[in-house]
């Protein structure tokens, strides 16, 4: 009986799936089934970070690519090994562990010659190559080589028409130059933020692009990580401030047009503009974090409804795969969509707020 839900599940991938539960016995004992398939876990497993890139899990056994492990501690001084080596019954290398459960679970943590957490200095410097981070730099060096290629023939050829990737990728350089820069920073000093604004459309969407799909090299949820999206509305906020012009601070402390009385004695107007400073570059860490999460979440909750109905009854499972399966086709195009939308929309308000700090006085 599994194996036909099995290959439901397994039609899934070119769609965006994250990975499936498979143990055997899991679908056909529902006792078992609710002591070893938890939702949750699985669910936030597939949308965290990790120390692995994971492909697949067959009958119980992962395939994973191992990643580097660079690690730091006053014993061991600087260590770099794979995280393969944490796959042991103890989940321990040297004087380092990979906790799985606890305070510190999915953390490497020091341990002493006992086994046990140093709690005099539990966590060791770790800069290690996770997944999210592996995805980063892949897509950087994706950006580099289709954006140099890019740049080459414009040189050679300028006034040729573009062809192959050049051709590709013009009309969308144009859409971020016309409908985001020139509208939101004015004629005069939109040139000089297209790069800045180019690299963050073309990362984010590439990188949610590359979420979308279930096997390495994408998977990732990059985006979905609320660090990622928090250094990217950081460097947004450095521009906008680096950049500002005399009358926006200006305008922040002493606001135009605006009742004197929300100003002296109580500051009520500046205390708003100089909290806006900051709750700019919040409102954009969040919105995409938000978004990409919520849509990777939602993919591999429909996935587990299989298996959570299958754990009531055999037949519940069969009944509720069909539904499961188009609405997470459904969820996969959807995302197709939303990964565009986000890129743009975070282009859009980071033009806006550079626009709104660089424009002269009226």
């Amino acid at each position: 009986m599994n194996k036909v839900i099995k290959i439901l599940l397994l039609i899934l991938l070119p769609f965006g799936a994250f990975g499936i539960p498979t143990t055997t016995d899991s679908i056909e004992s529902p006792k078992k089934e609710t002591s070893k398939f938890k939702p949750a876990n699985f669910i936030f497993e597939h949308i965290q970070d990790s120390f692995e890139w994971h492909i697949v899990t067959i009958n119980g056994h992962k395939v994973s690519i191992p990643l580097p492990m660079i690690l730091y501690s006053k014993d061991e001084g600087l260590c770099v090994f794979m995280s393969n080596k944490f796959d042991n019954d103890l989940h321990i290398y040297k004087s380092f562990k990979l906790e799985e459960e606890g305070k510190y679970e999915g953390k490497v943590v020091n341990i002493n010659k006992n086994g046990e957490i140093n709690e005099a200095n539990p966590l060791p410097l770790n800069i290690s190559i996770t997944k999210d981070v592996l995805s980063i730099l892949m897509m950087s060096i994706l950006l580099c080589l289709v954006f140099i290629t890019v740049a080459n023939r414009y040189k050679k050829n300028p006034d040729r028409a573009p062809k192959g990737i050049q051709n590709l990728f013009e009309p969308i350089i144009i859409f971020v130059r016309d409908e985001i820069a020139k509208p939101s920073i004015g004629e005069k000093k939109y040139y000089r933020y297209m790069p800045f604004l180019l690299s963050l459309f073309f990362f984010i969407w590439f990188t949610n692009l590359f979420g979308i799909i279930p096997i390495f090299p994408g998977g990732a949820n990059v985006t979905g990580n609320i660090a990622v999206t928090m250094v990217l509305a950081l460097f947004t906020f450095f521009v906008v401030n680096v950049s500002a012009s005399r009358n926006y601070w200006k305008e922040i402390v002493n606001a135009s047009g605006v009742p004197w009385f929300l100003k002296i004695p109580i500051p009520i107007m500046p205390l708003v503009e100089f909290t806006g400073i900051f709750t700019k570059p919040f409102v954009l860490m969040i919105r995409l974090f938000a978004n990409m999460l919520a849509g990777h979440m939602v993919q591999i909750v429909f996935m587990c409804l299989i298996f959570i109905f299958s754990a009531i009854k055999v037949w519940l499972g069969y009944t509720i795969a069909p539904i499961s399966i188009v609405f997470s086709v459904f969820m996969s195009l959807l995302e197709l969509l939303v990964a565009l939308i986000q890129a743009y929309v975070f282009t859009l308000l980071s033009a806006i707020y550079i626009g709104m700090a660089v424009s002269e006085h009226h």
